[in-house]
């Protein structure tokens, strides 16, 4: 008599084997997007001809996830837990909550998603390239069209609304309410704090970072100093796009991208350290090739860009190791380190750009967006309308004016992505980056000394033993906070570490 393999198998194996085929195809997914994004001219034609093969992608993964196969495993693999395996309950919860969202999505609204973002990308390049907003008015009015169509459909409770539906998609667990709590604290601190530097007689000088730079010695130095923090190259790649992004399609396959000018340095540099912090993440996650191994949230993945990013390579002592580097990298170019750490910490006022940013600056940026965000979802703004209300938006915040609009609403790749509802976890991401900085040092004492010596080995350890290697065994971020730090997130230690930092820059 001959046995089938499936018959031999449990119901919890059977599934999860399934699981990790439809990981597969995923993993297609990323990579083809990630070529649409590096790689591909920006052409409508090649666009629309990407569209296609992601479109059908999607048709292919859609159909494996809605399988009915699938449903009838997690039913029989819920009555008979294994229970050698600890994490099999959180896996069974996971699959249950994606199986069931995914099947309220047809594979018509999964396949016009997919082709339909091809299109946007290139129409948002475009009218980037060009300057006009207009040009992109059709193609992103279909991404909140889509985007809204695809929340209703998976919302299972009608009393939630469609914007937190997004949120949850980006940031489980945490509701508007919840993040309007955490913004509106940090609102209050950083306006008075930020007035308060503005009108400071005391102004950090900005020179070291003026010049011409070679755009080659920039890519070389940042690659050193990227994978000296801890990203491995051997398992990844780095390249340069547009909008600097990160791409997982497994632990073993990571990519960075960065920008660079030849008019300044810091851009760059930060930009890549920044990314290198999402990959570091990605490539320390388990490697079940289940969901439970998935990053937390994109908040938890903005702490990890941020907290390499902000608490380490904006510190004094990144810089008294670095500018060693820098000095010898560029010609004519011969700094100390406290005017090294000067000049990026300055304060810009007048920039328009999120992503060129100081961190003062920056959280007004997120809630510009945030703000916006909620108004188009809830139909209180159109999409026509987004020039003229960024622009409103951006001098009652931040006294800016925006001089075009590639400068202004074109700035940010997010949107034509359908990532509606992540600016968010960019602030959600600062404060927890502060956060763990605080709890980071409690249990490394020497930690800004091992940062001056360029020894980072203890830092990404502690991130991931905190956070890296618990997935989403966690359903939320405030739970792994409460769990591993003992406190859920609590935006005053980013509060207190801005207010300590630039009252000593400024004088103030």
């Amino acid at each position: 008599m001959t046995v089938s393999v499936a018959a031999t198998k449990s119901a919890y194996e059977q599934l999860t084997a399934k699981l990790r085929a439809i990981g597969s195809l995923q993993q297609c997914e990323a990579l083809l997007k990630y070529d649409r994004m590096v790689f591909m001219p920006q052409s409508q034609e090649t666009a629309q001809a990407r569209g296609v093969q992601l479109s059908a992608l999607a048709s292919v993964v859609h159909e494996k996830t809605t399988d009915k196969s699938l449903f009838q495993l997690l039913e029989e693999a819920e009555k008979d837990l294994p229970k050698e395996d600890a994490d099999a309950p959180r896996v069974l919860e996971l699959t249950r909550k994606t199986l069931e969202e995914n099947s309220r999505v047809t594979a018509e609204l999964a396949a016009r998603k997919a082709k339909h973002g091809a299109l946007a990308h290139s129409s948002w390049a475009q009218a980037r390239e060009k300057e006009d907003f207009a040009l992109f008015v059709p193609a992103l009015t279909t991404c909140f069209e889509i985007a809204k169509e695809e929340a209703a459909a998976k919302r299972i409770d009608e009393s939630v609304t469609l914007y937190d539906q997004m949120l949850d998609h980006f940031e489980p667990g945490m509701k508007m309410e919840r993040i309007d709590q955490v913004f509106e604290e940090i609102e209050r601190a950083l306006v008075p704090l930020l007035e308060r530097v503005r009108n400071s007689e005391t102004k950090p000088s900005t020179t070291p970072l003026e010049g011409t730079f070679d755009i080659a010695m920039q890519k070389k130095v940042c690659k050193e100093v990227v994978t000296q923090l801890g990203f491995d190259e051997a398992r990844g790649r780095i390249d340069v796009a547009v909008h600097p992004f990160t791409s997982s399609a497994s632990p073993a396959d990571v990519r960075i991208t960065s920008r660079f000018s030849d008019n300044e340095w810091q851009m760059g540099l930060l930009a890549t350290i920044h990314e290198g912090g999402h990959a570091m993440y990605e490539q320390s996650l388990g490697k079940s090739g289940l969901e439970i191994d998935h990053a937390l949230s994109m908040g938890t993945h903005e702490s990890q860009s941020l907290f390499w990013e902000r608490m380490v390579a904006k510190s004094l002592p990144f810089w008294k190791w670095i500018a060693p580097k820098l000095n010898e990298a560029f010609e004519s170019f011969d700094y100390t380190p406290e005017q090294l750490y000067d000049a990026v910490n300055a304060i810009k006022p007048n920039n328009c750009i999120r992503v060129e940013a100081d961190e003062l600056t920056y959280p007004l940026h997120v809630l510009l967006r945030y703000r916006l965000e909620k108004e188009i979802i809830t139909d209180k703004l159109t999409v026509e309308e987004i020039p003229a209300k960024w622009n409103e938006l951006m001098m009652d915040l931040l006294g800016v004016q925006v001089p075009n609009d590639s400068l202004g609403c074109l700035q940010d790749i997010h949107w034509s992505a359908f990532a509606i509802g992540y600016f968010a976890t960019y602030l959600l991401g600062s404060s927890t980056a502060a956060q763990l900085a605080y709890y980071c040092e409690k249990d490394i004492p020497d930690m800004y000394a091992l940062i001056e010596k360029g020894q980072f080995e203890p830092l990404k350890a502690w991130l991931t033993d905190k956070v890296h290697k618990h997935g989403r065994r966690y359903k939320s971020l405030d739970d792994l906070l409460e769990a591993q730090v003992g406190e859920k997130l609590n935006p005053k230690y980013f509060i207190d570490y801005l207010e300590e930092k630039y009252s000593k820059l400024y004088n103030c």
